[in-house]
């Protein structure tokens, strides 16, 4: 059972008391030895910087930094010239940052407004990628083509449906327009957001955002999400162009604006960890369909082996079961549809209630959980497609519960003399 009180949505979770009681009495896993922390990022990826400029924008295929800092924006103007401005405004000052420098120039006793707010002057650039997306509200909104451009919407860029246990709070879904800053340093990527959203004022309006953060495992290895699962074992590999441009990039059934670039959806989706941490090992294995400690599928030995869903236990009954998350993912199971997920776990305190039922529950809620990222060639294929299974039977849903969602066209990358949208607006 779900209640939203004061605009803030809580899960009861009432119903889970008979799982809860079973499960408990179910064998736990044998103890594992724990693996070292990860160590955090070294100077070297603080020093490192990512090219801004490319036939596909950064942020995409960029294996994951430390830190994310996602904003969604609404436009407040109605001139098409304020958005040209505000683009190449914000082309200038993302490439200056991602090479380490203030977004405009900065200078002592300025008798202006500041150019640049300096609280990052002397950080290293910590491999800053700003990936741009554009919402359905740029092209048509509220049934008006506000600049010109309904005629250049891609057909793939649709209105999300309505997930089954979807609750999703309209003040952190939707927008215009996106902005996803990554960083190994958490300050640098809000500072990237930051002046983006200065020079946007009287133009566009922060709608949304969300912070995220993923330990340092290494760009070869798979990060772990809050439940303790390695996130992104199944993606298509980022180094097989051929698959990219299968899954990922935008071909010739987009326009032109748009082919090399990519669609994203981002969905807020809460964990009640506080019920997760309670549940055997054994039941959050059947629940994702991997291992818990080594990742591999139920029933092989390795993270990377081929996931068996033809196999079935002594009496029958799959390995890997019908209703857990991996089987449900798998492309296998949604006629091929592949999606590059680049997700970001985030945390943001926790609330208090006089919810003291069960009798365990101390009536304290983590706002916890997954900033879902994932990049597709067409939303419909891809993420819509495999969600529409998963929202229906997932066993996951137990304990997530989605409250924000967003989808966005990433145009194609920018060349060095261009500006973000270029293309898009000089054809329309």
């Amino acid at each position: 059972m779900t209640a939203q009180r004061d605009g803030v949505l809580r899960a009861t979770r009432r119903g889970f008391i008979a799982a809860s009681a079973g499960l408990l009495a179910a064998a736990c896993s044998d103890e594992r030895a724990a693996s070292a922390p990860p160590a955090p990022p070294s100077p070297t990826d603080r020093n490192r910087t990512e090219p801004f400029f490319g036939e596909h924008q950064s942020g995409i295929l960029t294996p994951a930094q430390a830190h994310t800092y996602f904003a969604a924006f609404d436009l407040t103007t109605g001139k098409r010239d304020d958005i040209v401005a505000l683009f190449r405004s914000w082309t200038t000052a993302a490439e200056r940052m991602c090479r380490g420098q203030p977004s405009e120039p900065a200078s002592n006793g300025a008798q202006s407004p500041a150019t640049d707010s300096c609280d990052v002057l002397e950080v290293p650039p910590s491999q800053l990628t700003v990936t741009f997306g554009f919402g359905a509200g740029l092209f048509i909104k509220d049934g008006k083509d506000r600049y010109g451009l309904a005629g250049k919407r891609p057909a793939a860029l649709v209105d999300m449906p309505h997930f089954p246990g979807d609750q999703l709070v309209e003040a952190r879904s939707g927008g215009d327009l996106s902005i996803q800053a990554c960083a190994n340093d958490a300050q640098v990527a809000f500072h990237a957001v930051r002046q983006l959203a200065r020079l946007a004022y009287g133009v566009a309006e922060i709608r949304w955002v969300q912070t995220g953060f993923v330990a340092d495992f290494g760009e070869h290895a798979t990060p772990r999400n809050l439940m303790g699962f390695k996130d992104g074992t199944g993606n298509p590999k980022v180094d097989d162009p051929a698959l990219m441009d299968a899954f990922i990039w935008v071909g010739d059934e987009g326009p032109d604006w748009l082919r090399g670039g990519s669609y994203v959806v981002a969905r807020r989706s809460r964990i009640a960890l506080e019920h997760w941490d309670r549940m055997t090992v054994a039941f959050q294995e059947q629940t994702f369909g991997r291992q818990k400690l080594s990742g591999a599928p139920l029933g092989k030995p390795a993270e990377a082996d081929a996931v068996d869903l033809e196999a079935t236990t002594s009496d029958g009954n799959p390995v890997i079961p019908e209703n857990s998350h991996v089987r449900l993912a798998h492309h296998t199971s949604n006629d091929g549809a592949r999606i590059l997920r680049r997700s970001y776990s985030y945390n943001d305190g926790v609330s208090f209630t006089a919810e003291r039922w069960p009798p365990w529950h101390q009536g304290m809620e983590y706002d916890a959980g997954l900033l879902f990222i994932g990049y597709q060639r067409d939303p419909r294929t891809g993420f819509i497609k495999i969600f529409e299974r998963m929202s229906r039977f997932d066993m996951m849903n137990q304990f997530v519960t989605n409250v924000g969602s967003g989808l966005f066209a990433c145009p194609r990358g920018i060349a060095a003399g261009e500006f973000l949208g270029q293309s898009l607006f000089s054809t329309a």
